[in-house]
């Protein structure tokens, strides 16, 4: 796995790496400290996984987000921040980021949070997402789901791949597309990171 740390601070980088040493025995970490590194970086190879600080120099905040995940679609982006603050978690997960992980965080959120968004799930620490819930409860609208919408949403919440929802159901990988398919339009989202972060809103689990 191919891991860039994206933090104007040294010592923030070099703490990152530490954590993130056991998360898989192959690891290759890459570092930049500033948004012009990371642009730099995100040319020059293919990364796995990027932990983005959304305050560091050449950042934008969420918007720069969005230009990151429409250049390169295959990037899980972890946003790491020092401030817990429901608006920007919304617009981060909004603009295609797969996680959320506060720098005040233990170790362990962060292992975690790279584990669920590398399996391709969503991550957001459980007061984060009550804060976010408290701050934005969005006004409820029926969203009507098929059994099988049902199963795939509850897979999906579990950041379960394609290919391991595939298996569990008992489908081909391509009935699980457009299963998915149906799925953001019947949550309005356009990837399956903010379907599962609306589902959240609107009180869906699933089965």
């Amino acid at each position: 796995m191919k891991v860039l740390i994206a933090d104007d601070h040294p010592l923030v980088r070099d703490a990152l790496a530490r954590v993130l040493a056991g998360l898989d025995d192959g690891l290759e970490v890459a570092e930049a400290g500033d948004g012009h590194e990371l642009i730099a970086q995100l040319e020059a190879q293919a990364f796995d996984l990027a932990l983005v600080d959304l305050l560091m120099p050449a950042m934008n905040g969420p918007e720069d987000i969005r230009r990151l995940r429409q250049r390169w679609p295959a990037l899980s982006l972890v946003v790491v921040s020092g401030q817990v603050d429901p608006g920007i978690v919304r617009a981060v997960l909004e603009a295609g980021a797969a996680g959320f992980a506060p720098k005040t965080g233990a170790a362990d959120v962060l292992v975690v949070a790279c584990r669920t968004v590398s399996a391709g799930g969503v991550y957001v620490p459980p007061h984060a997402l009550l804060a976010l819930r408290d701050a934005h409860a969005p006004a409820r609208r029926d969203v009507v789901l098929t059994p099988r919408q049902q199963d795939v949403l509850a897979l999906l919440m579990q950041g379960e791949p394609n290919r391991r929802i595939a298996q569990q159901l008992g489908v081909t990988e391509g009935t699980v597309k457009l299963h998915i398919a149906s799925l953001l339009r019947a949550l309005r989202a356009r990837n399956r990171t903010e379907a599962v972060f609306r589902a959240r809103q609107l009180g869906l689990t699933g089965h």
